[in-house]
């Protein structure tokens, strides 16, 4: 999760496709718009719902002209070896 959002922060849209499992990755990603500052990340909560399944619960705050925003989402992840060793995709997430 915490290398998701540095690469949201960085504009590193390589990274987030290539952590985003194929099912459910979107066809285009865009960047962060102009003036956007990202402000922090806080992991609320962890846990393995299966053998290579797991959610995290967090709250991603950032700035955009002048008003603050908070995005808060539980996200869901599977392990899968889809191109050599296993590793953890992100699959879909809930806000709120």
């Amino acid at each position: 999760m915490r290398s998701r959002y540095c690469a949201y922060v960085l504009d590193r849209l390589d990274y987030l496709s290539d952590t985003w499992h194929p099912r459910t990755r979107p066809a285009d990603l865009t960047v962060n718009p102009p003036g956007l500052r990202w402000l922090g990340l806080e992991v609320r909560s962890h846990r393995v719902t299966g053998p290579d399944r797991a959610e995290v619960s967090f709250v991603a705050r950032s700035k955009l002209g002048g008003r603050a925003q908070r995005l808060q989402e539980t996200s869901r992840f599977e392990r899968a070896a889809l191109e050599g060793a296993p590793r953890w995709y992100y699959v879909e997430g809930n806000l709120g």
